[in-house]
């Protein structure tokens, strides 16, 4: 049985569906070949069980020949090892393929979204992303999980319309003309199927983005008012859902009918003319034996058959998300050649003209928390401007080298499940750093309140802290990992004032001597800070000392106005 997951695929875009299914069948090649193998070989064992028993009425019982018949028994018997071999064999292929498709995709599609970052919000849904993770990748594995079973239907039939042929060309012509007739009336319901299936998958995707949109505000639009509308609106998208499920549910029905009715009347027309060529002495007993046996058999492999192509129909369904999902493209390139020189040196927007001292403490004081967002993603290398780090252009830089020196923590930054200790220090900096990072921040309360202290798991998005808990413990993350420069928005919005001088003062200590801009409108903070930049409409419009800085009307219009709320 093979490991997974396996080595990191390299990432790459795929003209069609059917070309990143065939990748996927490259790299699953072995098990593949093999459970295409073992479940031809396992049906075909099955195929001629029928056939073994029919020579062996023929011989052993109305010929009255005992050892004919020991050795049909024999046969038999052989057939029933190498079934029961072949059949385990698949499985274990199948479920190696199932596996293998699965957790490539997911490989895939997390590494595309690791590699789109800041620009993911921005190109897709939560709600698509969602769904190509969870259900498409489920769909992709079923399509690959029928492989072994869908090879030795064809196989099986090739053998029984060979066998049918050699006794009674009539019967090997009705299978021979029969299934394929059945396959066509099955291809028209999949495509059927296939059309209102992606249609359901393209509104469930909405709709799966419109409720992570509405949990998400849900505080907001009670505090607006807005609360029943939306819920209106979600009510409303539901229902295009379920009536498109419901359409989807009627070509299923349609061709679940389809997948009894069609291989069972194949099955009576074989036993009817089987019976009347016996009467005509056309066939022997035996034969008829033999026929029967095949019309009980032939509903599994055609029954197999129709289901092969069901879940390619939903495999191909879900390969054209994930493929849409691959052409994505950051806002920014993450293969640059690195810049030819270590980075370092003062950060400059040239956009807004602000300059950010190299070892500085530099706060920047925006009147509107969008405009201190924007700049800060222009200042971390998260959307596409002239920012310069050091005299080279942030679009040149490699996404990896950026996020190594320069680390924006803003409103949006979420904690991780998981122990807490672990998700303060992503990158392994050590429980020693955590901790001076957790004073710092001023969260040790609440770490000491934790019934396990650092090693308390954490619940999704830490969702079990208040808001200002979170806010400490994002900045304790953030300080923990300690880059080259740091870029934090409004760090300490959601603390008390004397938490917010001790974190300040803490701040500035910490960072002594290391690039730190803090976007804040907080006098507490701005009196701390080495330099404080004064921004309007998107242009620094004053700079210097806090105190200093007080006799702007402007500013000192917008100090108060924070220190009034």
């Amino acid at each position: 049985m093979r490991r997974f997951p396996g080595a990191e695929p390299e990432l790459r875009t795929f003209r069609s569906p059917g070309a990143y299914l065939w990748w996927l069948a490259r790299h699953l090649r072995v098990p593949l070949l093999l459970c295409v193998v073992y479940g031809a070989l396992c049906m075909v064992a099955q195929a001629l069980v029928p056939a073994a028993v029919g020579r062996a009425v023929d011989e052993g019982l109305l010929g009255r020949d005992a050892g004919a018949l020991v050795a049909w028994g024999a046969i038999l018997f052989g057939l029933g090892v190498v079934q029961a071999v072949t059949s385990i064999l698949r499985d274990r292929c199948t479920v190696t393929n199932r596996l293998g498709s699965s957790f490539r995709t997911m490989q895939v599609v997390t590494a595309q979204a690791a590699r789109l970052g800041s620009s993911l919000a921005r190109r897709t849904s939560t709600g698509e992303v969602v769904n190509v993770g969870v259900s498409d990748v489920t769909h992709i594995g079923g399509a690959f999980s029928t492989a072994g079973r869908g090879a030795g239907a064809i196989a099986s039939l090739f053998v029984v319309a060979t066998v049918m042929l050699v006794s009674s060309w009539r019967l090997g012509l009705v299978v021979l003309v029969g299934t394929p007739v059945m396959v066509w009336a099955v291809t028209r319901l999949v495509r059927a199927l296939h059309r209102r299936q992606q249609h359901q998958r393209d509104l469930q995707g909405a709709l799966t983005a419109e409720s992570v949109d509405i949990v998400g505000g849900l505080r907001v639009l009670r505090g607006i008012g807005g609360e029943a509308m939306f819920s209106r609106r979600y009510r409303e998208s539901s229902q295009r859902v379920r009536a498109a499920r419901v359409e989807v549910a009627k070509v299923e029905a349609v061709f679940g009918a389809a997948k009894v009715l069609l291989p069972g009347l194949l099955t009576v027309v074989i036993v009817w003319l089987g019976a009347r060529l016996v009467l005509a002495g056309d066939l022997t007993p035996g034969d008829l034996v033999t026929f029967y046996g095949y019309a009980v058999f032939l509903v599994s492999p055609l029954r197999w058959l129709t289901t092969t192509a069901e879940f390619a129909t939903r495999g191909h369904v879900a390969a054209r998300r994930v493929t849409d999902f691959l052409a994505l493209e950051p806002d920014r390139a993450a293969d640059l050649p690195a810049p030819p020189e270590p980075l370092g040196g003062p950060l400059v927007d040239p956009e807004s003209g602000l300059t950010a001292r190299p070892g500085a403490f530099t706060a920047v004081a925006c009147a509107a928390t969008a405009e201190a967002t924007a700049l800060a993603d222009r200042l971390g290398g998260y959307a596409g401007s002239t920012a310069t780090f050091g005299g080279v252009p942030l679009d040149l830089v490699p996404t990896a080298l950026a996020r190594r020196h320069i680390l924006v923590e803003g409103h949006d930054s979420r904690l991780f499940s998981g122990p807490l200790g672990e998700g303060l220090d992503p990158a392994d900096r050590g429980r020693d750093v955590v901790e001076r990072a957790v004073d710092t921040a001023g969260a040790r309360d609440v770490v000491e309140a934790l019934p396990d202290g650092l090693d308390t798991v954490v619940a999704v998005a830490g969702r079990d802290f208040s808001g200002g808990q979170r806010q400490r413990l994002r900045l304790a993350r953030a300080l923990a990992y300690d880059p080259d420069v740091l870029v934090l928005v409004e760090p300490t919005s959601a603390v008390d004032a004397h938490t917010e001088a001790r974190i300040a003062r803490r701040l500035r200590e910490r960072r002594a001597g290391r690039t730190t801009v803090v976007f804040t409108t907080s006098p507490v903070v701005l009196a701390q800070a080495e330099h404080v930049v004064h921004v309007e409409d998107g242009r620094v419009s004053a700079e210097g000392e806090h105190a200093r800085l007080l006799a702007n009307p402007r500013y000192r219009g917008l100090v108060e106005r924070e220190t009034a709320e």
